[in-house]
């Protein structure tokens, strides 16, 4: 048993509203709390004080001196760090003026990273992904998503997903793989987008079923990706055999999201061309709109209109995108809390945004700090939690706590 504690302040993020609006007010800021950790649960919170006289035997893990702030872990609901190579041409030909689309229609962007990930063996890939997500739970997250989508062949894809079960048996995080094999119809695939679709139907998804590798299923929905069409049959099928859908839409162009709400899709991820008729939709439906601004930052374009979402009574959750390409920087903190200062979220917005609804996104338990759950802590040096988002990402946390890890960053 470990008593944590005490913390100048404690942000539970209990009983707050999954969709719509949050102030600061709503938050409920614990002072001198402890909390109590046992098997990896959260056997309690309370008064400090009350909770060292009640656990007289548990092991303590104290600031001493200094000052302590603890919130719940961060959720990284939308990553791609199963990749290998790099993408530093790409960057440097969009900062000359180049678009992404015109990178990618030359024969760079997503094909590049996907040459190098069929060149990498899976011993490779697990080493990439296991130092990423070291790096992300060192930045305070606790749950990872990864999706798979740089290998576009039925061993790659297979490669990919067993790459990141491997990794996920490794490091304190928790990865939740998911089935990204319509991401583009890879170039060398000669055949029509329907046929390469079948594909996958027929050859990856068996074998992800057999070997229980994921039950969640993303498709890109854009010009130069997939269209609504043959997407819709490609989703409609994956759904009857149980799986979880997620979708890149609305990043280039608009009207993706009123598809993705459509066929019930989890999240709809990415939204920065999402209009007035997408955000009624989103706002209307179970659907986690997730806002990605490592790929506004990193392809030098608007981001999603998260305020508009919030107003509208949408659930927005907010993931870095991390990957080769677009979205380089990795840093979900800093990222969030730009994206905060740019649409005037409240820090009780861009808090829920990474941690409980970023959970539902994911349609996972997370996000909160609650008796009986896993314990997932993030732990700052401070004592006011809001120069977590003021410092923009340069304040880091000095532990991160994921069940019964306790991994130190000082």
């Amino acid at each position: 048993m470990k008593l944590y504690g005490p913390f100048t302040q404690l942000i539970s993020m209990e009983g707050l509203p999954l969709k719509g609006p949050i102030s600061d007010n709503e938050l409920l800021v614990e002072e001198n709390f402890g909390i109590c950790v046992e098997n990896g649960l959260i056997a309690e919170t309370g008064s400090f004080n009350e909770l060292v006289s009640k656990y007289t035997s548990a092991e303590r893990i104290s600031p001493g001196k200094k000052t302590w702030v603890a919130l719940p872990a961060f959720i990284d609901c939308h990553t791609h760090i199963c990749w290998a190579g790099t993408r530093i041409n790409d960057y440097a030909l969009r900062v000359s003026g180049k678009s992404y689309l015109e990178i990618a229609a030359s024969g760079g962007g997503i094909m590049d990273t996907v040459r190098a990930t069929r060149a990498a063996t899976e011993d490779e890939l697990i080493q990439a992904t296991v130092e990423r997500a070291k790096e992300l739970t060192r930045l305070g997250i606790s749950v990872i998503e990864v999706k798979s989508g740089y290998g576009l062949t039925t061993d790659d894809e297979l490669k990919m997903l067993r790459a990141i079960k491997h990794a996920n048996e490794i490091v304190p995080a928790r990865l939740i793989p998911t089935f990204l094999g319509a991401h583009i119809k890879p170039k060398d695939f000669e055949g029509s987008d329907e046929q390469y679709l079948d594909k996958l139907m027929d050859e990856v998804v068996p074998v992800i079923m057999q070997e229980k590798l994921t039950n969640r299923a993303d498709v890109f929905v854009e010009e130069g990706a997939f269209g609504v069409a043959e997407s819709r049959r490609y989703i409609e099928k994956m759904k009857k055999l149980g799986f979880e859908i997620t979708l890149h839409v609305d990043q280039f162009h608009p009207g993706g999201v009123e598809f993705a709400v459509e066929l019930g899709a989890v999240s709809a991820d990415h939204l920065e061309c999402t209009r007035d008729a997408g955000i009624r939709a989103l706002s209307n439906s179970e659907t986690v709109a997730v806002a990605l601004p490592g790929a506004s930052l990193g392809l030098g374009m608007q981001y999603t209109p998260v305020r508009k979402l919030l107003d509208a009574g949408a659930a927005v959750a907010i993931a870095s995108d991390w990957n080769p390409g677009s979205a380089p920087m990795g840093n979900l903190l800093a990222q969030a809390s730009i994206l905060g200062a740019s649409e005037k979220l409240s820090i009780a917005e861009t808090l829920a945004g990474i941690t409980y609804r970023a959970a539902h996104a994911l349609r996972k338990e997370g996000g909160t700090i609650s008796a009986g759950k896993e314990a997932q802590l993030t732990i700052f040096e401070t004592n006011d939690f809001r120069e977590v988002f003021y410092r923009q990402g340069q304040l880091v946390p000095i532990m991160t706590v994921i069940g019964d890890s306790c991994i130190r960053h000082d």
